[in-house]
């Protein structure tokens, strides 16, 4: 009985784990509606960050060799500038017009801050 609660439990943990599929960002922009509202991750270099003040949600730019795009955070802790950082998120759009995503981000559920 031990054995097969060990063993469950690798298998629910392995299929969580294969939800996160890592991208390029530039497979994200060409490929939306793929990936849209499918959980991702990405690595990069923040190339900038803002936010409005008196609202919960800050945003910051992600690059890779590939691309740049968006991700929308509402965590505590905001890259800054020039950090690299590998991001989990779902993949989402404002709209898409003829196949084409229009407002492409991601809405942050972790990120990894890496030296």
């Amino acid at each position: 009985m031990g054995r097969l609660l060990v063993v469950a439990s690798l298998a629910a943990t392995l299929t969580g784990c294969a939800s996160f599929h890592s991208a390029k960002i530039a497979d994200l922009q060409h490929r939306p509606n793929h990936y849209r509202n499918h959980t991702v991750s990405i690595d990069g270099v923040v190339t900038s960050s803002w936010g409005v003040p008196l609202v919960p949600f800050r945003f910051y730019k992600v690059a890779d060799e590939t691309g740049e795009v968006t991700v929308l955070s509402d965590g505590r802790r905001m890259p800054v500038t020039g950090e690299h950082v590998r991001v989990e998120g779902r993949v989402e759009d404002v709209a898409a017009i003829g196949g084409r995503a229009i407002g492409l981000h991601l809405r942050e559920e972790n990120v990894h801050f890496r030296r």
